[in-house]
């Protein structure tokens, strides 16, 4: 425990921002310069917010105490659309990157349907899938593909040459050549956009679920919005800032742990 409280005591700058704009929100609501019915007070918020996590006193009303099968529903949605995307787009990235006739083949159709906003999908998503999860794993799936797609097309095709030369001057076929030297040469850029790419597959899935799903927490903050609750409204969006938060901080847990020889080498060069 002491270890944990010097920690946090270490990262306090980290922390400072947002305590003093939640206290000066906090100001401003009691001293009646922020209407209470359209920016509630953090502890009205929060105090909602434990409610429907918890359940303990119904001021959420008839979501009280379903927090957690909320968030179950759209994080497995993050997971089902992100996986297939990550999946995909890394194979596509790499054929793309390494293959000269794939990338003449398939890349001008991808490039085509980049600029297309994801939303604008939902009406044909609907009428594809019908109203349930797939519209919105279908909708998170494109959210989060071209982010990984690019990062991966750009991290293979700047790997460096020379390594690539010495590889193949120690007799590395292909397959060799794409295992060990251009996958890990171009996994920063891999990572980069999975980070990228989760952050817009929690965009997509509320969005999603705003449209075209009767559970999760896009609806419940769309269905909050129509009753004028803008405590659970807020307490909505905390939730799903907290969850893309956690799941980028797993990611770059992984990527960490995997590219620890970078982190090395730069404290190599810092040092020297």
């Amino acid at each position: 425990m002491p270890s944990l409280l010097t920690r946090l005591w270490a990262q306090r700058g980290r922390f400072a921002v947002p305590v003093f704009l939640l206290l000066l929100w906090e100001f401003l609501a009691r001293i009646g310069y922020l209407p209470p019915a359209l920016l509630p007070a953090p502890s009205r918020v929060f105090m909602t917010w434990g409610d429907w996590i918890f359940g303990f006193d119904e001021s959420a009303q008839d979501i009280s105490g379903r927090w957690l099968g909320d968030a179950l529903a759209s994080t497995t949605r993050v997971f089902a659309g992100y996986t297939l995307a990550g999946l995909l787009g890394v194979m596509l990235g790499v054929s793309i990157g390494w293959w000269r006739f794939v990338e003449k083949t398939i890349e001008p159709t991808l490039q085509m349907l980049r600029p297309i906003p994801p939303v604008s999908w939902i009406p044909l998503a609907i009428i594809w899938f019908g109203i349930a999860n797939k519209p919105a794993i279908f909708l998170v799936f494109l959210g989060a593909f071209f982010p990984i797609l690019m990062n991966t097309i750009h991290g293979v095709k700047t790997v460096n040459r020379d390594l690539l030369r010495a590889a193949a001057m120690a007799g590395a076929r292909e397959g060799q050549l794409l295992r060990f030297v251009v996958l890990p040469a171009a996994m920063p850029s891999i990572f980069a956009g999975l980070r990228i790419g989760v952050g817009s597959a929690w965009m997509l899935t509320v969005t999603a679920e705003m449209v075209a799903v009767k559970s999760g927490l896009g609806y419940s903050l769309w269905d909050s919005y129509y009753f004028l609750r803008y405590d659970l409204v807020i307490a909505s969006m905390i939730s799903i800032g907290l969850l893309g938060f956690l799941t980028d901080w797993l990611i770059k847990s992984i990527m960490n742990r995997l590219l620890h020889w970078q982190h090395a080498g730069t404290v190599q060069g810092s040092r020297a």
